[in-house]
């Protein structure tokens, strides 16, 4: 019996250490109730993503201008004209061409600016991407000089957008962006262009977690992809770089996170 009671006897010391961890541990249930949960800053910015996507979605964002309801020799209709750089105007005009991709007109451009940091654009009124999914065919002239062109793309204004150009007489694709005014070069890639007149141009900007990517396309070849947050949701559109004259037909912008059906580059 003695023995009995001396084995269930328990010390004082260890009977408090066992009372105040449960007074602790209950504490510390009651506290972890109390607090809420707390998120960080890339799942914040995700969700908020999501609410800017999801209102995409309902924008009515799935464009192609063709320009071929409009007559030869006119301005093109629902864009306006944005400069960066010294030099004159740009001249943007509708012309018919039985040769064009989509018949009958292209949009011919001619742009005499004297440098090559001189960018000319024409941008679509009323609709803002935030991740874009866009494509153009250009038609570079026959000696392939003087001609720079490509797309612009997250346009908040003419000192803050997105370009993406080629150059064919150099063979190359150009990936920069202008931010408070301020020219930078994000990327660069050379080129084999396809044989034939009219060229395809296509990027792709796109987001996984907390990063945003841009994806460049040539003639249906995937030319340089980039890394870059400057720019958020803005304006699409068309642009050339210094002395340039070329032409422009099919142009297509679509929300790249809706996973509508796109047709694959050479469809265009």
């Amino acid at each position: 019996m003695v023995a009995n009671e001396r084995r269930m006897s328990v010390k004082p010391r260890s009977l408090s250490r066992v009372v105040i961890g449960l007074v602790l541990s209950m504490i510390a249930g009651e506290w972890s109730d109390c607090v809420e949960p707390s998120h960080a800053i890339e799942i914040e910015s995700r969700m908020e993503k999501e609410a800017n996507l999801q209102g995409q979605v309902q924008g009515g964002l799935f464009n192609r201008w063709t320009f071929d309801q409009q007559k030869s020799g006119e301005a093109p209709v629902g864009f306006s004209m944005l400069g960066f750089g010294e030099g004159p105007a740009a001249d943007w005009m509708v012309k018919a061409d039985p040769d064009a991709p989509s018949a009958s007109n292209v949009l011919a451009v001619n742009s005499s600016c004297p440098t090559e940091t001189c960018y000319r654009a024409i941008v679509a009124d009323g609709f803002q991407y935030e991740y874009p999914d866009m494509s153009v065919r250009i038609r570079f002239p026959v000696d392939a000089s003087a001609a720079i062109g490509g797309v612009v793309f997250g346009v908040q204004d003419a000192r803050h957008f997105y370009a993406v150009v080629v150059n064919l007489a150099t063979k190359t694709l150009d990936v920069s962006k202008v931010v408070k005014g301020k020219e930078t070069s994000l990327g660069q890639s050379s080129l084999t262009p396809k044989k034939g007149p009219w060229h395809m141009l296509r990027i792709q900007r796109n987001t996984i977690l907390s990063k945003d990517f841009i994806e460049t396309f040539f003639d249906g070849v995937l030319a340089v992809t980039v890394e870059d947050q400057s720019l958020t949701i803005g304006q699409v559109g068309l642009v050339v770089r210094g002395s340039t004259a070329l032409d422009f037909d099919s142009v297509h912008a679509v929300p790249l996170f809706s996973h509508r059906p796109l047709s694959a580059p050479a469809a265009y």
